[in-house]
């Protein structure tokens, strides 16, 4: 019935694949080669190609934001200078002497002298009330009081006027309130503007409002009245050299490789007002528009653009922020960004270069994998057409010589072999030989059970009668250990409370053999505990194992006083074990007495702990004992944690078998090997006890078998 049913799934799994596919070792052979070659490679270079074009296009974004950073920094300072420069002159002595004399022409020589120095495009001195009282383009011609020449001045504009503030700051003026300050700035604010191809639709057809940094500031007396109100400013309609400048700081010569130049630009509203983008030649790109998409996000909607845009005539990795007024209000944008295309075309050739090179792996890995495909093949399709021959009639049709020399080759000599072996034969006696080899596999089959259950029950008998012996024994050592525990307890307390005071000298001494008779005490209820494992359990600590290894060498330094053993230790574990400190103690004890007794004449003993993480993903603590001594032969090591055995005249054969059974309570292990089983030059034994960080109940032992921990 079961091979019914398996003759019945094969047949349907051959129905569901591809008739070309099920009915052809080679076409499955081909199938399984070039498929990773042909689906899973082109997904990962494309995978690749795109993250590569991403990480790209990033490092470019970030390029430019930081080159914004940089234009923002110094156009920031740009406008402190004009705020600084001029409180400055408003607090200048020589402008105090010019007022309280009423020199114009000295306070005008003045104005020229400091815009000249600072860089502005005019400087004015106004009255409180202000009326213009002389700027650094115009003074009274004849000398009168200061007050008849405030009366005779013209007003302040409306539009510009403002508090006084030793901030500066952009702002947006009208063409007729920027000429009443300084006239001379007239060729400077007409800009025509130019269509540009993306740009919001508009009717204007010219730019005559002017963008200007800004400052007023107070002149005041030695009383704090307001004696004048101070001026200054630098107009951005198309100031070249500040542009320039900019641009020069953003991206010095030689800062962009590949022949890509970088661009600064001021905008006022949407058109660029100085720039040194260029329209054609030496033309530069004053009175164009940025595009629709930018202004929506960054005068719409106060955004940073950071991204690729096209810029007049050509597409840049661009950056834009808005400037605003003192309102707040967005009146224009600040623009740096490089020539893309450079960049674009080592993009383009990087990843052209990895295609071409995953290409180039994928042919000559396609030609080696049909080469060694067919080398498969070939054979099986000379075997099959054997087969095929036979069971026409043709008895004598063979495999012949074949240049595999693998599985496949062998396969092939040895079908000629059979068919050799099948002429010599009858039909009959191949028909008996087939039934008795049957009938030798079944009763082989059912000897091997039979054997396989005589051997399981015969283990669970012997462990059987192993923990019978031991519950007797655990029993007869607690009732006859017990007795003198108490009594040396007893007999302690005794002589505390006999000493007093007197007892201070020995405490320390007393508190040891307090803590060993502990000690064996629980060493007792770990005998009781293999009779009776489940009413038995230690209590559970985070315990650090270089404290428990310092306790544990305390314990067994007079064994090392007396030898000449040194000790090599390497501490580099920080995970804490999760196990009851007595018994790992115990556990080490045992296993550092072995190691000294193994070397009478002398030797190294090795100590060292690390971190570790088993093949289940468990943390915990590795720590190895290791000695000089002779090693473990194969016999020792075979019986090493059984009960009862010991290589020692005087030993009872109990610490291993103990040792491992506390260890493996807590879900550890212990193993032990010689330090060459480890490929190490170096003779002796090594013990290594694995500690779960978080310790786990661990399934009773067979104490037959050897127990392991993790490498």
């Amino acid at each position: 019935m079961g091979t019914t049913v398996t003759k019945r799934r094969w047949h349907m799994a051959a129905l569901a694949a591809p008739q070309w596919l099920a009915r052809s070792i080679r076409n499955k052979l081909l199938a399984i080669a070039l498929l990773p070659l042909l689906v899973v490679l082109p997904l990962l270079v494309g995978a690749l190609l795109a993250w590569g074009a991403a990480a790209y296009d990033q490092l470019l974004i970030t390029k430019v934001q930081s080159d914004l950073a940089v234009a923002r920094g110094y156009f920031g300072q740009v406008l402190a200078e004009v705020g600084s420069g001029t409180d400055a002159i408003a607090a200048s002595h020589e402008l105090h002497e010019s007022l309280q004399r009423a020199d114009l022409l000295a306070l005008q020589a003045q104005l020229v002298r400091e815009r000249a120095r600072l860089g502005f495009d005019f400087i004015n001195l106004y009255a409180p009330d202000g009326a213009l009282i002389t700027a650094n383009w115009h003074a009274p011609a004849a000398f009168g009081s200061l007050a008849q020449q405030r009366s005779d001045a013209a007003a302040l504009p409306a539009d510009t006027r403002m508090n006084p503030s030793p901030r500066a700051s952009v702002t947006l003026l009208q063409a007729d309130a920027l000429l009443a300050m300084a006239p001379d700035l007239a060729p400077r604010i007409r800009i025509p503007l130019i269509a540009t191809r993306g740009a919001a639709p508009t009717e204007r057809q010219i730019e005559d409002r002017a963008m200007v940094l800004l400052s007023t500031v107070p002149v005041r007396g030695a009383d704090g009245e307001t004696l004048a109100l101070l001026r200054g400013g630098v107009l951005l309609n198309q100031n070249l050299p500040l542009i320039d400048h900019i641009n020069r700081i953003v991206y010095p010569n030689g800062s962009l490789p590949l022949g890509s130049h970088g661009t600064a630009t001021l905008f006022m509203d949407d058109v660029r007002i100085t720039t040194n983008v260029r329209l054609f030649q030496d033309r530069r790109a004053i009175g164009t528009r940025v595009s629709q998409a930018v202004r929506d996000a960054v005068l719409g909607r106060g955004d940073t653009w950071l991204d690729r845009a096209f810029v007049v005539n050509d597409w840049y990795v661009s950056a834009y922020e808005p400037l605003r007024d003192d309102a707040g209000n967005r009146i224009g944008m600040l623009y740096v960004g490089y020539l893309e295309q450079p960049f674009r075309l080592v993009k383009y050739t990087m990843l052209g270069v990895i295609v071409g090179i995953f290409l180039l792996v994928m042919v000559l890995a396609a030609l080696f994998s049909l080469r060694w495909a067919r080398s498969i093949f070939k054979p099986l399709e000379l075997m099959n057409r054997t087969i095929a021959r036979v069971e026409a009639g043709d008895a004598g049709a063979r495999v012949g010589p074949v240049r595999a020399r693998d599985e496949v080759g062998a396969l092939a000599s040895h079908l000629d072999q059979l068919l050799d072996v099948i002429d010599d034969k009858t039909r009959a006696l191949q028909r008996w030989a087939d039934e008795l080899d049957a009938k030798v596999v079944e009763r082989t089959r059912d000897l091997a059970a039979s054997n396989a259950a005589l051997q399981q029950t015969q283990r669970q008998l012997v462990k059987s009668e192993k923990l019978a012996a031991i519950g007797q024994i655990a029993a007869s050592v607690a009732h006859e250990i017990n007795n003198p525990i108490a009594v040396i307890q007893g007999n302690l307390d005794l002589m505390r409370e006999s000493l007093g005071a007197h007892a201070a000298p020995v405490d320390a001494e007393l508190r040891l053999l307090d803590q060993q008779v502990d000690r064996m005490r629980l060493i007792v209820t770990q005998l009781l505990q293999y009779a009776r494992p489940t009413e038995y359990a230690g209590y559970v600590d985070a315990v650090d194992v270089h404290q428990a290894l310092d306790d544990a060498m305390l314990l067994v330094g007079h064994l090392l006083a007396h030898a000449r053993i040194s000790v090599e230790r390497r501490s580099r574990a920080g995970t804490r074990a999760g196990i009851n400190r007595q018994e790992l103690q115990q556990v080490l004890i045992n296993l550092l007495t072995n190691a000294l007794q193994a070397m009478p004449d002398g030797g190294t003993l090795w100590l060292e702990t690390t971190d570790h993480v088993d093949a289940q993903g468990r943390a915990g603590v590795l720590l190895q004992v290791g000695d000089s001594g002779p090693g473990l032969d194969a016999q020792t090591r075979e019986r090493l944690f059984r009960p009862f055995f010991t290589t020692k005249p005087d030993g009872n054969g109990l610490g291993l078998w103990i040792s491992i059974g506390l260890v493996e309570r807590y879900g550890g292990s212990i193993r032990g090997e010689n330090w060459r089983d480890r490929g190490v030059d170096r003779s002796g034994a090594v013990f290594t006890v694995w500690l779960l960080r978080e310790p786990v109940t661990a399934p009773t032992i067979d104490d037959d078998d050897d127990a392991k921990a993790p490498g």
